[in-house]
């Protein structure tokens, strides 16, 4: 329960902020956003109440996640996203989401060139790996632990 409460809504929020002055500049791109922000919210707010879903959905949410933060920079951000899974695998919803905000909460917003997150995802045997490296700006670095690393470590 309250992995699934981490999802950061000022995300949300700003990503609407944005989408409002990309509409006057770029009406194509800002209707392509807009479904992807809408495939966000249904999935968090349906698929985060069951139990399990399928790892697919799971990898095409954080896809989603990724393009739209995309947008809210204003500067070159190298993202490599590699997945190879079996679609038929489940996992609780929203696991991976704390992790990808982190990269960027932690990373990506705080320098001023050569940001990059690399994400890979793959299924084997019986198990999911799920790997993710970013950079981050060495003065800024918390020896605090986050609540969200702490949940994700509970569940």
């Amino acid at each position: 329960m309250h992995l699934k409460n981490q999802v950061n809504p000022h995300f949300f929020f700003n990503t609407l902020n944005n989408l409002y002055g990309l509409v006057a500049v770029n009406p194509k791109k800002a209707q392509e956003l807009i479904l992807k922000l809408s495939d966000m919210m249904r999935y968090s707010i349906y698929e985060g109440e069951k139990e399990i879903v399928l790892l697919k959905d799971e990898v095409d949410y954080l896809k989603n996640y990724i393009e739209l933060h995309k947008m809210r920079y204003h500067k070159e951000i190298s993202i490599d996203f590699k997945d190879q899974i079996d679609e038929t695998f489940q996992v609780m919803p929203l696991l991976f989401i704390i992790l990808l905000e982190n990269a960027f909460k932690h990373g990506v917003e705080n320098l001023r060139k050569d940001a990059f997150v690399n994400i890979n995802v793959f299924t084997f045997e019986n198990k999911i790996q799920f790997d993710i490296e970013n950079n981050f700006d060495t003065s800024e670095v918390n020896e605090k632990v986050g609540i969200g690393l702490t949940n994700l470590k509970e569940d």
